[in-house]
């Protein structure tokens, strides 16, 4: 692997390039921190997409794409004489020093949990007015409602045991099967949210991300769909004239390929 010196060059020459780029490009030029903002969004979930691959080559592109992008952010910041690179660096370093006080300072913790309830507690003594304020409201649903229970159980606001959990999740689901028999859509809805919530939260326990295990899933179903679509084009069979049945003996196939 590359040494710090080469390290800290490489990063220099990006700098550099970003300067050249700001300067002489008309569209590096026009493009403002809320224009680039969808972009990153952007990169961001194709970087996930390569980490669920498991595609290294594609993992180290797309941490470089999103990587200019956070030196294109300081780049604006400094022109506005708010903020630069330097600034970024040095205020991320500080926070972690500060937050890790079992690293840098004299505190000892016995594991990963305490570490993340010192972290959440911290976090309040730096004025924070609730341990939720730093979930953003844009994240998808799912994403926020793991968010959501991780924090409040670092500060232990949380269930002591498994099995009480899945409890949970049944009761959920008894709730959401009564409000079935009501045909109203807006208990419904909420019943399954709340059964949702419960199963996002089981998965905590489990160690699993949900939406890791979501996107795997749709991923499967997809290569699958694909995979069955091909071989009915295949059969000379059109799957638009196809019943249930015979979709299913296709699908079954398909499966049996994995």
């Amino acid at each position: 692997m590359n040494s710090k010196a080469k390290k800290l060059e490489a990063f220099g020459r990006l700098l550099d390039i970003m300067d050249d780029l700001r300067e002489q490009c008309p569209w590096d030029r026009k493009q403002t921190m809320e224009s680039l903002r969808h972009l990153t969004i952007e990169e961001t979930y194709e970087l996930g997409d390569a980490i669920l691959n498991n595609d290294m080559e594609e993992v180290k592109k797309e941490l470089g794409d999103l990587l200019l992008h956070l030196v294109f952010y300081a780049k604006i910041g400094s022109e506005t004489n708010d903020f630069d690179i330097a600034d970024v660096c040095d205020q991320i370093c500080e926070k972690l020093i500060y937050r890790h006080p079992h690293i840098y300072g004299d505190v000892e913790v016995a594991d990963e949990e305490e570490v993340k309830q010192n972290w959440e507690q911290l976090k309040l003594k730096e004025g924070k007015k609730s341990v939720l304020e730093g979930v953003p409201n844009g994240l998808p649903a799912m994403v926020k409602a793991n968010r959501i229970q991780d924090k409040v159980a670092g500060v232990g606001f949380d269930w002591e045991h498994t099995d009480q959990v899945w409890d949970k999740v049944k009761e959920e689901l008894a709730e959401f099967e009564a409000e079935l028999n009501g045909k109203d859509p807006s208990k419904m809805e909420q019943e399954f949210g709340d059964l949702i919530f419960s199963l996002i939260n089981y998965a905590r326990y489990l160690k699993i991300n949900p939406e890791n295990a979501l996107e795997r899933t749709n991923v499967k179903f997809i290569n699958r769909f694909i995979t069955m679509e091909q071989q009915i084009k295949s059969d000379h069979k059109n799957l638009q004239e196809m019943n249930l049945k015979e979709m299913d003996q296709y699908w079954d196939a398909a499966k049996a390929k994995e």
